[in-house]
C-alpha cells in the first residue's frame, strides 16, 4: 500500500545519480529496504538517525524512513522526497507520525514493493523531466502513419534531443527498414518479451537499442514473433520516457493490450487521414477506440484533397483538433533510388511541417525535456 500525506515530491532533476538515504534501526525492514535498494540498482547510505545539517538528510535524492525512527526526525529541516515506511497495515498513526516529519508518502510493506522499487530505481538513474510521448496511428491502411512517425523522430533527433522511435506494429514491416538500418547491431523487440516482470533500466535501454540517424529505435525483427505480453510494453515504454527527450511510438490501428498499454503512456497523439470520405470514415472508427484511452488526441490531414474537403473539413468531420496538414513529400529517395529516410535533410515541405510540430508540442509541454 501507498499513500500520499500532502505532495508528490518534485522529480529529480536530471545529472549525476545520487544515493538514497535510509533512517531505521530496524534490522528487518533494514535488510528488506537494502534488498529493493539492490533491486533498483543503488546503493544506499544508511542512517539510525538525521545526519548532520547539510549532509545526507539534504544531499539525498530520496529519503525512506522506517516508522520506528520517525520520532528522531521530528526536528529535522523539511524536505521534499521523504517516504515514511511501515508494515502495519491497521496503524493509523502513521498519517499522523507522517506528517510529522514531513513525509511526501506513506508505502506499506510488502504491498508498496515494486512502487518503491521504480522511486528507487529513478533516483539511481538521475531521473528528470520525462519524455514527451507522441503517438502515431493511420486512420486507415496505408495513410501514412509510420512515415510521419518517422520525420517526427528524425527532425527531433536533427535538433538536438535525445530520440527514441518506437514501433508499436509487427505487422508494419519495421521501422529500421523504413531508415535504412535493418542490418544494424541492436536489440529488437522479442528481446524483451521476457520483461514482464521487474523494471527495464532507462540506460541500458537507450544503449541497447540500434542508433540510426542520431535516434533510437525499437523495431521488430524479421521471425516469427509478433507480440509481447503488455507488462513488456509498459516497462520499455516507462523506461524509454524516463530518459527524457522525445519518444515517437508507430501504432497499429487495431488495439490489443500491449497497444493499450502503449496508449496509456502518450501525451498525445495524431491521427493520419488522407483527405478522402472513405479514409474519413474509417478514422472516425479509430478515433472512437483511441479516444477511450487517449487524453489529447488530434488529426493530421493529408492530401491531395477529395472535392469539398479540406483539413479543417475533415477535423470538424472527426469531431477532433487539426494538428495541420501532413504535406506529400516530393521525393523520398536518394540519387541512386533507395528509400531515405523521412525528412532526413530537414529541408522539404514534410520537414517543416514536423519542425512546426515539436516548436508547438515542446511550448505547450514546457520546452525540450
Amino acid at each position: 500500500m501507498t499513500g500520499t500525506v500532502a505532495h508528490d515530491p518534485s522529480p529529480a532533476t536530471a545529472g549525476p545519480p545520487g544515493r538514497p538515504l535510509i533512517v531505521t534501526e530496524d534490522a528487518d525492514l533494514l535488510d528488506d529496504l537494502l534488498r529493493l535498494c539492490a533491486a533498483a540498482g543503488a546503493t544506499p547510505e544508511v542512517h539510525h538517525g538525521a545526519p548532520d545539517h547539510g549532509g545526507g538528510w539534504e544531499a539525498a535524492p530520496l529519503v525512506l524512513v522506517g516508522d520506528d525512527a520517525a520520532h528522531r526526525l521530528r526536528g529535522a529541516a523539511r524536505r521534499r522526497g521523504v517516504v515514511l515506511v511501515g508494515r502495519d497495515q491497521d496503524d493509523s498513526g502513521v498519517w499522523r507520525r507522517a506528517v510529522q516529519i514531513g513525509a511526501d508518502h506513506v508505502l506499506m510493506l510488502p504491498d508498496g514493493e515494486q512502487w518503491l522499487v521504480d522511486r528507487i530505481a529513478d533516483v539511481a538513474e538521475g531521473v528528470g523531466r520525462p519524455a514527451l510521448t507522441v503517438g502515431v496511428v493511420g486512420g486507415r491502411g496505408g495513410a501514412g502513419a509510420s512515415t510521419l512517425a518517422c520525420a517526427l523522430a528524425v527532425t527531433s533527433a536533427r535538433e538536438g534531443l535525445r530520440t527514441l522511435l518506437v514501433d508499436a506494429d509487427p505487422l508494419g514491416g519495421g521501422l529500421d527498414v523504413l531508415l535504412g538500418g535493418e542490418s544494424a547491431e541492436g536489440l529488437r523487440w522479442p528481446a524483451f518479451a521476457a520483461s514482464r516482470r521487474g523494471r527495464v533500466g532507462g540506460g541500458a535501454l537507450e544503449e541497447s537499442l540500434p542508433r540510426l540517424h542520431s535516434l533510437r529505435v525499437l523495431s521488430w525483427d524479421r521471425g516469427d514473433c509478433v507480440s509481447v505480453p503488455a507488462q513488456a510494453v509498459r516497462a520499455v515504454l516507462a523506461a524509454a520516457r524516463r530518459r527524457g527527450g522525445t519518444v515517437v511510438v508507430d501504432l497499429p490501428r487495431r488495439l490489443d493490450d500491449g497497444v493499450a498499454e502503449a496508449l496509456a503512456q502518450l501525451d498525445l497523439a495524431l491521427l493520419v487521414v488522407p483527405a478522402e470520405l472513405r479514409a474519413v470514415a474509417a478514422a472516425g472508427r479509430v478515433a472512437s477506440a483511441l479516444g477511450m484511452v487517449v487524453r489529447d488526441l488530434r488529426v493530421a490531414v493529408r492530401g491531395p484533397y477529395a472535392p469539398g474537403l479540406d483539413d479543417r473539413e475533415v477535423a470538424r468531420l472527426l469531431g477532433l483538433p487539426l494538428a495541420g496538414e501532413v504535406p506529400v513529400e516530393p521525393a523520398l529517395e536518394r540519387a541512386h533510388g533507395t528509400p531515405g529516410p523521412p525528412a532526413a535533410t530537414g529541408r522539404g515541405p514534410l520537414a517543416r511541417f514536423c519542425a512546426t510540430f515539436w516548436e508547438q508540442a515542446l511550448v505547450e509541454t514546457g520546452g525540450p525535456r
